[in-house]
């Protein structure tokens, strides 16, 4: 069997490039970053949906949610010239933080 962190890995992938283009798709008013944004979330959960065979949800979207975080800031930044403060910054830093700690050091996670 696959690491279930494969399709986890990927379904943040879809899930940040699905939220890039929410961005781009101007509250749907431009098709084809909206088609582009529903099929990545859709894509993106089913994804998310084969990882939760093995791992818990609370872990899973702990992951998901972390790494989403950080990629779309930096999206953000790189892409559509949005700034970051330090709060974001050190803000962001915590809950990768604390996605660390889980990951490392609970027994919740099977490894």
């Amino acid at each position: 069997m696959i690491s279930p962190f494969l399709p986890l890995i990927l379904a943040i992938g879809l899930e940040v490039v699905g939220t890039s283009l929410l961005q781009q798709s101007s509250q749907f008013t431009r098709l084809w970053p909206t088609l582009g944004m529903a099929i990545c979330y859709l894509t993106s959960f089913y994804l998310l949906s084969l990882s939760l065979k093995v791992l818990p949800l609370g872990v899973a979207y702990a992951i998901w949610s972390a790494l989403g975080i950080v990629l779309v800031a930096l999206i953000g930044w790189l892409v559509f010239g949005q700034k970051l403060d330090m709060p974001a910054i050190l803000g962001m830093g915590l809950i990768v933080t604390g996605v660390l700690v889980v990951n490392l050091f609970s027994k919740t996670v099977g490894h």
